[in-house]
């Protein structure tokens, strides 16, 4: 055997998931087949840009600097434009900072991980998965994002210890560029041609830690074939001798894509104590095997994907089908909004996108939207830039509007008091208008308002901190 490798230093990470479920069954039903449990949706104001940012949003609140941006998605908000920018804009992460695209495949999450790693980068990784009305990709599939941090420091959230790849080409799952469905060839041929795959680039990476697999605590296998995934699980658990899985992730959120694998790592790191190994196997045309030991608990941010599981909200299919815009609803009985302005958003994308304030340099009052003028001291020109993401805030007034555009009636309208200075008029979303108070307190979360001609308009909205269960809810 030989000595373990230090490994590269995992800083941060942090996964999202939606709190909207559809029931399998009633999707199912459409077609005359059943289903067990639900799957999780993202909301109607949600796609792969905005889940992202919600997903490294605990990473870099603390001013971190990390490497190049790698993002993976099978479902960009946009093609032929890098959608890693908006979610760049919106991090407010250095202008020096790159940020990528990776190709829209599976195998796309792990390359993520595996680029950040060697460049001391932030991997996102995030998907909003769809199918055929009442098909088996639609009732399976799940909506999630999830963020890894890498780089120097003495006390990281986990090592990446070693890596191992195969690469082979065959038929098991495809879309075609125009398509928004894909196509799954016959499971048992697919899982015929990953388990051997998987055992070799595990074997490989074990014996470059130079560990046993006897060694290894928790165990992820993901997979566009689930019943690959679920084999190779069962048989590297077995020969662990009851390492932890998180292969349940898949009936409790469903399959979400490229975000699969940062999903179930990150529920893995979540439950490792200190020094436990973590394996990671992603088969996706090929397959790929990363080996984590788990590090301080104290380097972990933000909220565990088991917690985020406690509260949900049930929505029906019907409703589910609206969001993602498969029928057309009722028109809204006011003008609809005009175009989003590139040369508006390009001037303020310190307001639009990385919703900035400032703290006058004079009196020290915080504002927000920033002004020429200090509404305190009358000082012109003369802040310190704030951003105002990452606070908490006060609903001081709302109305619920059910004439105004929106693809989810009611709109949900809120003057808003942001804790430490400043004041905005958004809209609020994941939470129903019979559990709006004055006084709750609420975060802001980066969504889409709209989509005008093609062109997707992003800002910030206003969100609950803590949502309680309320009847519809688990």
């Amino acid at each position: 055997m030989q000595q373990k490798e230090q490994g590269t230093a995992l800083t941060r990470f942090s996964a999202y998931v939606p709190k909207y479920r559809v029931s399998r069954a009633e999707i199912g039903a459409l077609v005359g087949q059943s289903g067990r449990g639900s799957r999780a949706v993202a909301n109607f104001d949600e796609d792969s840009t905005t889940m992202a940012v919600e997903a490294a949003a605990p990473i870099v609140s603390d001013g971190t600097t990390t490497g190049p941006l790698w993002f993976a998605t099978t479902s960009p908000a946009y093609v032929d434009k890098v959608n890693a920018t908006a979610v760049h804009a919106a991090l407010g992460l250095p202008a020096h900072i790159a940020a990528y695209d990776l190709g829209a495949n599976y195998r796309s999450g792990v390359a993520a991980i595996i680029a950040a790693s060697k460049t001391s980068g932030l991997a996102l990784m995030s998907d909003v998965r769809e199918g055929k009305a009442g098909g088996s990709d639609e009732r399976d599939s799940g909506d999630a994002a999830a963020s890894f941090a890498f780089g120097e420091t003495s006390d990281p959230a986990a090592r990446l210890i070693t890596m191992a790849s195969r690469s082979e080409e065959f038929l098991d799952r495809w879309r075609l560029p125009r398509s928004t469905t894909g196509t799954t060839w016959e499971e048992r041929f697919g899982q015929s041609k990953y388990t051997p795959l998987g055992e070799e680039v595990v074997k490989d990476v074990l014996e470059r830690a130079g560990i046993s697999i006897r060694d290894v605590a928790g165990i992820i296998v993901t997979s566009p074939n689930i019943r690959a995934s679920r084999a190779l699980s069962a048989l590297l658990q077995k020969r662990s001798n009851g390492a932890r899985v998180s292969s349940d992730l898949v009936d409790l959120i469903g399959n979400s894509g490229a975000a699969q694998f940062g999903v179930e790592l990150a529920d893995q790191l979540e439950r490792a104590a200190p020094g436990e190994f973590i394996l990671a196997v992603s088969l996706a045309d090929g397959a790929d095997a990363v080996l984590f030991e788990a590090g301080s608990e104290s380097a972990r941010v933000g909220n565990p994907v088991r917690e985020q599981l406690k509260v949900t909200m049930d929505i029906d299919y019907a409703k589910y089908l609206l969001w993602r815009g498969r029928f057309p609803g009722e028109a809204a009985r006011r003008p609809d909004p005009s175009r989003p302005s590139s040369p508006f958003a390009a001037r303020n994308a310190d307001f639009k996108y990385g919703f900035n304030g400032g703290q006058c340099r004079l009196c020290g009052t915080v504002q927000y939207p920033l002004p020429r003028v200090c509404l305190s001291c009358k000082t012109i020109d003369d802040f310190d830039d704030v951003k105002m993401s990452a606070k908490t805030a006060r609903v001081v007034t709302y109305t619920v509007d059910r004439l105004a555009y929106t693809a989810s009636p009611p709109l949900i309208g809120a003057v808003v008091d942001i804790d430490g200075g400043g004041r905005i008029t958004c809209e609020l979303t994941d939470v129903k208008p019979e559990d709006i108070a004055v006084g709750n307190q609420v975060l802001m979360t980066f969504r889409r308002l709209g989509t005008i001609d093609g062109i997707h308009n992003y800002f910030w909205k206003a969100r609950p901190v803590v949502a309680e269960a309320t009847a519809g809810e688990n």
